[in-house]
């Protein structure tokens, strides 16, 4: 008998094998997947990325685009709503001012968190060897306090929006320039982070759903030239964060697929995404934005869910402090105001200009700006500052300085709390898994777990799940060997902990070393601190690379000086805007072969919803 034909007997045996296979299948009733796949075959054409649109909604900003865009469409995530019965009153979210700035002990913190910035500073030798000499704010505010503005122009040539064609509504820049005498709403839909629902006008989640499908809507509509009808030939990718609110991410997903009708979905997270667009296969992802800065370690991705944290506090936090400083050094333009929006887009471009985490850049300077308000003339101001660019910024690492009193300003993920929707959840899992475990415990066992407190000891595990704090987590909120208390009280002294560790705020760099140090392994912590990728908006100041650089070195565990050859800090990965990068990396996800499996589709999500999210998604729902 030749090769081939042995070869082709073989072949005919095999096929054999597997009809039989088959057969026994069908007979044992073998349990399908819960959804016929959408893509039968990977011979499939290729998803043409040009039928993708990347979405990142942030607090501030609304990035989106095609895959095969360069750069995203970036608008004010933002939008005026028109009255619907004359002589209501008007309306407006805060932009720079928030809870909690206003208490009695406000002031104080803030002044002691200056303290520490200035003990900072003056502690860092400047890169000649010599120390800083510090510039107090009466130097500056005697000089600023006689500057009296000079007109450039007798109109600024800036016009409020027109709403004489009485719009339902605006968006972006359009709603930031309607004139407050007008008849309309400012909402912005996201705060923090989180979808913006309050007890206020428009601040139900049904609301918030409504102004995010009209922002969105109307920049693919404009600026993407997407007609709406056509979103059933699109797919979405949405970025979200990586400590999310499952219900408010499962009712936008509902929002993209039913209402606006596009035809699949990605969710993933803004973390995971960062390490796609800057091209690192692993980093401790430091995530600053507008209102929060959230972290997590990143490996081959996937984000350790233990190492996430999510800080409320950015740079708009920077913002407002820069403003105290300016006026207690007599800041020039008397009339600003943090309850305007112009005004607070002034601020913002302060900030931008000004400020710096450059120790070498010491002493008085002059500098001057100007202020362009619709019906009024163009202005330009002088001011004389000193220490104030450098001490705004450092906000970031002593938060004190922000004066926030009362609030919840560190959050950890938190085990889901279940859906009636997705029976099967991880509670079911955790549930049957220890079912199982326990069916199959010897008797040796039990004579174990009867040992005084041996028994707390897997309720301590599930409990330890439950708060999703990570062995180093575990240890340094709890203590070690404290297991000797009943369970009650064990519980309520964690919540008690827990809401102190929520209540402080830490330093940027402090939370850097705590994510990191949540990772399982030596080798995954050497990892993260060889590659602190920095993205977002709030850390784009001259010398921020260098400055968040020095701190982690001065702070971090002296075992790891020596088994770390080299930390790195990454703020322009490949010179991009940090500001784009989550964006690009949900551009190259729409790119990747191994995304295929990740599509949910707008038939299965009306029949099966939130359980695909689960079954999907390409982290643990």
């Amino acid at each position: 008998m030749t090769q081939a034909e042995k070869e082709q007997d073989n072949g005919k045996e095999k096929e054999k094998e597997r009809d039989k296979e088959k057969e026994k299948e069908q007979q044992r009733g073998v349990k399908r997947p819960i959804a016929p796949p959408t893509i039968p075959d990977p011979l499939q054409e290729q998803i043409q990325s040009n039928f993708v649109v990347v979405i990142h909604p942030g607090s501030r900003m609304l990035r989106i685009g095609r895959a095969t865009d360069t750069l995203p469409v970036t608008i004010p995530h933002v939008i005026a709503r028109r009255h619907k019965q004359s002589g209501q009153p008007r309306y407006e979210d805060a932009w720079l001012l928030r809870e909690g700035l206003n208490k009695p002990e406000s002031n104080e913190q803030r002044q002691n968190g200056l303290k520490m910035v200035d003990q900072a500073v003056w502690s860092k030798k400047m890169s000649n060897g010599v120390r800083r000499t510090p510039v107090s704010a009466e130097q500056a505010r005697a000089y600023n306090c006689q500057i009296r503005p000079a007109v450039l122009d007798s109109s600024s040539r800036v016009k409020w929006t027109n709403t004489t064609h009485h719009p339902p509504h605006l968006v972006g820049e359009e709603a930031l320039y309607v004139n407050p005498s007008d008849c309309y709403n400012i909402h912005w839909p996201v705060v923090r982070g989180q979808l913006n629902v309050h007890a206020g006008p428009g601040g139900s989640l049904t609301a918030v759903l409504a102004d995010l499908e009209a922002i969105w809507g109307h920049v693919i509509q404009k600026q993407l030239d997407i007609p709406l009808k056509d979103l059933k030939y699109y797919r979405c990718i949405l970025l979200v964060p990586d400590i999310y609110n499952r219900q408010h991410i499962k009712e936008v997903v509902n929002m993209l697929l039913l209402n606006m009708g596009f035809s699949a979905i990605i969710v993933h997270q803004e973390s995971v995404c960062a390490t796609f667009g800057s091209g690192l296969s692993s980093a401790c992802v430091v995530d600053v934005g507008d209102q929060k800065t959230s972290l997590s370690c990143v490996e081959d991705g996937v984000s350790h869910r233990n190492s996430r944290l999510c800080l409320a506090y950015g740079g708009s936090d920077v913002t407002r402090t820069l403003f105290w400083l300016l006026q207690r050094a007599g800041f020039p333009y008397r009339d600003c105001q943090l309850s305007s929006r112009l005004d607070c887009q002034l601020l913002q471009h302060l900030k931008e200009t000004f400020c710096h985490l450059d120790q070498d850049i010491s002493g008085l300077q002059d500098h001057e700006f100007q202020t362009r308000f619709p019906e009024a003339p163009a202005l330009l101001y002088q001011v004389r500052l000193g220490d104030e660019k450098l001490e705004a910024p450092m906000g970031l690492f002593y938060p004190t300085t922000f004066g926030i009193v009362g609030q919840k300003m560190t959050s950890l993920q938190y085990r889901s709390q279940g859906d009636s929707e997705d029976p099967h959840d991880e509670h079911y899992l955790l549930a049957t898994q220890s079912k199982q475990d326990q069916s199959s415990k010897s008797a040796a066992d039990r004579k174990a777990i009867s040992r005084p407190g041996g028994g707390l000891d897997g309720e301590m595990r599930g409990m330890k799940g439950e708060m999703e704090l990570g062995p180093a987590q575990g240890e340094c909120l709890m203590g070690a060997g404290e297991v000797e208390e009943p369970l009650s009280a064990h519980l309520s002294r964690k919540t008690a902990i827990m809401s102190q560790f929520e209540s402080k705020a830490l330093g940027l760099d402090k939370a850097i070393l705590h994510s990191i140090d949540c990772c399982a392994s030596d080798e995954t912590k050497r990892k993260m601190y060889s590659s602190i990728l920095v993205v977002g908006g709030g850390l784009m100041f001259h010398g921020a690379q260098e400055f968040l650089l020095h701190r982690i070195i001065n702070k971090m565990p002296p075992s790891f000086r020596r088994l770390v050859d080299n930390v790195e800090v990454i703020t322009r990965p490949k010179d991009m805007d940090p500001r784009l990068i989550s964006w690009k990396g949900g551009a190259v996800l729409a790119c990747l072969d191994t995304t295929q499996e990740m599509w949910i589709h707008q038939r299965e999500w009306q029949r099966f919803g939130a359980r695909m999210l689960r079954e999907r998604a390409a982290f643990v729902w």
